[in-house]
This record gives structure tokens, sequence and C-alpha cells, in this order.
């Protein structure tokens, strides 16, 4: 959901619409940890290290969440008692990154990562400008928190030195920080919806939508080449980030995983039915596809969420629940829950209200933060269940490799 780089555009939301009646379908649930950890120890030696859950909390609406940080280490910050690392993942940009008029500035990037690392360990950007990858990996550094990132290249069809100017500046950040807090680098967000609207093609895979596949399967190779130049191939992954309904299957066919963005407010859902909505359609539109091509990328959710609030008030209902923090809080106690506990792999949208998207397109636009924009915390509460951290496995008489596959641990 974020604006051109070059360009600003609204929310593009029309395959969530067009999914809006399709069939529910029985969710993939992953396979319990706790009977993969059986399984294994009944023939193994294994050695396991998981994390363990934080005692729940609970937050005061609208109650000062501002991070307190040491003058002279931004690692020593003071915690906040309400939060806890409940979400899997959140979208973020930080708040100045938009080309002509970058403004961004690393000690807001340090208070964000801080308030981030309270919240998650996987951070997505959507583009490379104003220096925003650095900024992120520096913040990251000097804050000494447990967060991986993937880096963004906001592809634009007409601009290929916007494309090339942005590989720069994320290759010169890896080159900088190193790839231990870089999990990918994304090539295109919501470019194939962009270029397919903009063409009027009827699908993401038909012959004028294949010009636009063309010019992503470019860039994403050229990345690609760049992270071999600097001994980063098959370290640092190659992904791209549509519209859940706009993938094209040659360009998802060239990368390591997909990222899709999935609003069930765009879908006319009400509040209590949006997570198992999100969760039928990315299993049928993005999951099950992506099974089924040679290279498996894995698939994440990019981007999902639930407004609070509209700028008029013919956006402020979305025909079944108000844009409200009441439904923000049903949302997150549905949906994360069982994202969390089934493994689903997601990036929340998003950290704080942006001004900006408001005052260029109104209604809902700038209301999807969990924080109002001066960081001050919106929901009564947290979700309590965490995602499951990442396992280790060390045994000494498995022959098969362990694969994660379409949500499952297979052997």
């Amino acid at each position: 959901m974020s604006a051109d780089y070059q360009t600003l555009g609204g929310m593009s939301h029309a395959f969530e619409k067009q999914q809006a009646t399709q069939r529910r379908s029985k969710w993939i649930v992953v396979s319990s940890l706790l009977g993969l950890l059986v399984l294994i120890a009944a023939g193994v030696a294994v050695g396991i290290i998981v994390s363990k859950n934080n005692s729940t909390s609970s937050s005061t609406s609208n109650s000062t969440t501002t991070t307190k940080s040491n003058s002279t280490d931004p690692s020593v910050f003071t915690k906040d008692s309400k939060l806890h690392v409940s979400f899997y993942g959140m979208a973020y940009t930080p708040e100045g990154s938009l080309m002509p008029d970058c403004g961004n500035s690393l000690e807001n990037v340090i208070q964000d990562i801080q308030l981030l690392s309270q919240l998650t360990t996987r951070i997505r950007l959507y583009g490379a400008d104003c220096n925003q990858s650095a900024l992120v990996l520096e913040a990251i550094k000097q804050t000494k928190v447990d967060i991986k990132v993937y880096l963004g290249n906001y592809v634009v069809a007409d601009d290929s030195a916007a494309y090339e100017r942005q590989r720069e500046t994320i290759k010169e950040a890896i080159l900088t920080y190193g790839t231990d807090n870089v999990a990918g680098v994304t090539v295109g967000n919501e470019f194939m919806l962009n270029y397919v609207t903009a063409h009027s093609a009827t699908s993401a895979n038909d012959a004028i939508a294949a010009k636009g596949a063309a010019i992503l399967l470019a860039n994403i190779q050229d990345t690609r080449d760049m992270l071999t130049e600097i001994g980063a191939d098959g370290v640092i992954q190659v992904g791209n980030s549509d519209a859940g309904s706009f993938f094209n299957t040659e360009v998802l066919s060239a990368v390591d995983y997909g990222l899709s963005n999935v609003h069930p407010w765009f879908a006319n859902t009400t509040a209590e039915a949006a997570a198992a909505w999100v969760f039928n359609f990315f299993d049928e539109t993005n999951v099950q596809p992506a099974a089924a091509l040679s290279n498996t990328p894995k698939m994440y959710i990019a981007e999902t969420g639930w407004p609070t609030a509209s700028s008029d008030t013919a956006n402020a209902n979305n025909g079944g629940s108000d844009a409200s923090l009441d439904s923000l809080q049903i949302f997150l106690d549905t949906f994360v829950c069982q994202a969390n506990e089934n493994n689903v792999p997601y990036f929340y949208f998003e950290l704080v209200d942006e001004k900006w998207k408001d005052e260029v397109y109104g209604g809902v636009e700038g209301w999807w933060g969990l924080f109002n924009d001066d960081r001050t915390l919106k929901i009564s509460q947290f979700p309590t269940v965490h995602p499951p951290e990442q396992l280790y496995i060390h045994a000494l008489f498995v022959t098969n490799s362990m694969k994660y596959y379409s949500g499952i641990w297979t052997f």
C-alpha cells in the first residue's frame, strides 16, 4: 500500500474486491511443532532452541509509548511493559522517505527501530530512496536489536533510473553493514497491478502484462547479479511483492519468495469475518499456485490490517464494519493469534498513522497504524500468542533434509 516513489498513487484494492465472494476453502495448517519434536525424538538425538513466549500484558489506549533512550547509547532504552513481540513482521517506511522530498533522519529511525523491536523481529521496506536502507541498518546496528530486514526496490515502469539508483544504494548498504540483518531484497511492489491497470490488460498473465513482467524479470536477474558480485548470492534472497491477485507466473517463477498484499477492508468483510477471509484468499490465490511452481517460492502476506478512522463519512464503513478502534481490536485478536498459531508468515500494516497519506488521498488511507503518528498506542490490548521463532534442529542420524513447504514442515 505504498505510494509510487516518483508519482504518488492511491491504494490499489481491486484484487480484494474481485475475491470478496470467492468460496472458502480449508486453510492449510502447519503441523504442530510439538508433534514434530516428538517424532524426531523417537528416532534421533535432537538439540532444540526455541524462544519462550513472553508473559501477557495489556496496553492502555492512547497511552504514551514514546521510547526513552540513552543519549549516548541507543542500545540502552526503556522498554514499554505494555508491548511484546506479538507480530511475525511489520511493514515499515521511515517517515520522510519519498522522493524528491527526503526528510528522514537517523534519530527518528532509531526511535522507530527501538519501538519495532518490542513488537517483531522482522520488517519489510518498500523502496530504497532517501537512503532508507542504510538508515534502518545503521539504526539496528546502534540499537543492537534482533531485527531482520527485507530491503525493497520500488520499480517504476517508465523510469529505469529509479531502479538503478535504488539498486546502488542497496548494494552500498549491504557492503557497509553486511548480510547478518538482511533477509531479502524485494524487487517491485504492486508493479504488475499498476502496469495491468495502466495498460488495460485483462490479467497479470496476458500478452500485454507480459511486457511489464519482462521489466521485472530483467530487474530481478540484475539484482541477483549484483548480489553475486558482492558475494551475497544465496545468502540474501530475492523476492517480489504485489497485490494478491496480480502475481505474474513468470515473475513468481524467478524469485525465492512472494509478498502478497491482502486487505479484508476492501473486500467488504466484517471485522469478525476478516481473518478467515484473509487466510482463505491467501491460501487459494497465493500459497497453492506458488506450491505448484517448480521453484516453490515461499509466500508471505505482505500487508494486512484494519483502519481505525476515515477522513470522510463516505468511507467510514466498508459495507461490513466501521473503520474504528473496536474493529481493529477484533481483527488483531482473530487474525494475529490464528496466524501465529498456524505459522502463517505475514507483515502487519502498519506501525503508525501517516499524515501525508490522509492529506493526499483522504478516506481511510492515513489511519492504519497501531500507533498514532505521535507514537501513542491506539489499541487496548495486544494479542498474546507469539509467532514461532526459528527452530534449530541438530540430528546426528537424520539423512533427509528438513524443508518448509507451503506452511508445513516436512522431511
